[in-house]
């Protein structure tokens, strides 16, 4: 068994495009009025980090994606296509959560089709 691989942690976040008011000047005893549309657009950013596990002089490789919306499963089997192309077929253990996007029936299906990829859960 050939176990020179990259390990990757990949995770996923979202957030909102809706600015952060915390705090603001006005004179005292007058209440500031804060304007801004209320789209509330949102937007997910997915990451992974890799490092090889048998060569520290290549040194580690982030990557990264954004997209409007939320990760779904069609939606992460697009990042793992193009984290393939990052990694240029080389052999990837990939680590992340508990996600029920990780785990569908679908990303299972997808990803014994890979033979470049193999999935960790990291425990609870």
């Amino acid at each position: 068994m050939n176990t020179r691989a990259w390990i990757v942690f990949l995770d996923e976040s979202g957030v909102s495009l809706l600015p952060q008011v915390r705090r603001t000047y006005a004179p005292r005893g007058r209440t500031p009025l804060l304007r801004h549309r209320l789209n509330w657009k949102r937007a997910s950013t997915a990451g992974a980090l890799g490092y090889h596990s048998t060569d520290p002089d290549r040194g580690p490789r982030l990557c990264f994606h954004l997209k409007p919306g939320s990760y779904d499963t069609v939606g992460l089997i697009e990042v793992l296509e193009q984290m393939k192309v990052f990694h240029r077929g080389e052999r990837v253990v990939l680590v992340w959560d508990g996600l029920s996007a990780h785990w569908s029936r679908a990303m299972r299906a997808w990803v014994t089709e890979q033979d470049w990829l193999t999935l960790e859960r990291l425990p609870a």
